[in-house]
C-alpha cells in the first residue's frame, strides 16, 4: 500500500514544481492562511485523481497484487500524508514570508479539506471519466461561494442553534468538530470501497 501512495509522488514530479509557486501565488495575493492551507492539502490527491482519469490508470491498478480495498486505503491514507506534508510546506513558505498565521487556521484549512474530500473522493468513481474534473472543480467553487453565506443565514435566522454552538468552549467545539469530520470521512471511505468493489474495468 506503501508503493501505491509512492506511486502518486512519482508520477506528478513535474505537478510537484508547480506546487509552491502555486501556494506563492496565493500568499501574495493576501489570501486567508485557512484558505491557503486548503488549496494546498487538495493540490497532490486531486491531480493524483485528474491523472488517474486521463490515463485510465484503475485498469493498471487492478492488474497488480493489490486488493480494491488495498487501492482506496493508498487514495485516504494518501490525502492524509499529503495533506500533513503540504500544512509544513505552506507553513514554511508562510513563515518565510512573514505572514501570520495560527493553529485555528490550519484546523480550518484540514477540516475543509477533510470535508471536501469526504464528498468528492466517491464521485471520482461514480461519474464517467472526461466528467469528473469538472465536477470537483464546480463543487469547489460551489463550495467555496455557497458555504459562507448559506452559514451567515443560518446564523441569523437559527438562534437557537447559533447560542448553542456559542455557549460550547473552545476545546468542546473543537472536538465536535472533529469527531464530525473523522465520521464523515470514514463514511466517504467505506463507502467508496464499496462502490469501486462493483465497478467494473
Amino acid at each position: 500500500m506503501f508503493n501505491l501512495i509512492r506511486r502518486d509522488v512519482i508520477l506528478q514530479k513535474r505537478q510537484l514544481l508547480i506546487f509552491l509557486p502555486f501556494i506563492l501565488f496565493f500568499i501574495l495575493m493576501g489570501s486567508h492562511p485557512a484558505l491557503i492551507f486548503l488549496v494546498a492539502s487538495i493540490f497532490i490527491p486531486f491531480n493524483t485523481y485528474a491523472y488517474d482519469e486521463k490515463a485510465e490508470t484503475n485498469i493498471l491498478l487492478n492488474s497488480l497484487p493489490y486488493t480494491r480495498k488495498e487501492i482506496i486505503a493508498s487514495r485516504y491514507l494518501g490525502a492524509i500524508v499529503y495533506m500533513v506534508l503540504a500544512i509544513v510546506v505552506t507553513s514554511l513558505a508562510l513563515f518565510v514570508f512573514n505572514k501570520s498565521f495560527t493553529i485555528t487556521d490550519i484546523a480550518i484549512g484540514t477540516g475543509l479539506f477533510l470535508l471536501f474530500a469526504a464528498f468528492t473522493f466517491p464521485l471520482f468513481y461514480i461519474f464517467k471519466p472526461g466528467y469528473i474534473t469538472t465536477v470537483v472543480l464546480i463543487s469547489f467553487i460551489l463550495l467555496a461561494g455557497v458555504v459562507p453565506p448559506t452559514v451567515l443565514f443560518l446564523a441569523e435566522h437559527l438562534t437557537e442553534i447559533t447560542n448553542f454552538i456559542v455557549s460550547l468552549s473552545i476545546p468542546a467545539l473543537y472536538t465536535g468538530a472533529a469527531v464530525v469530520i473523522v465520521i464523515l470521512y470514514a463514511i466517504s471511505w467505506g463507502a467508496t470501497i464499496i462502490i469501486y468493489q462493483r465497478k467494473a474495468f
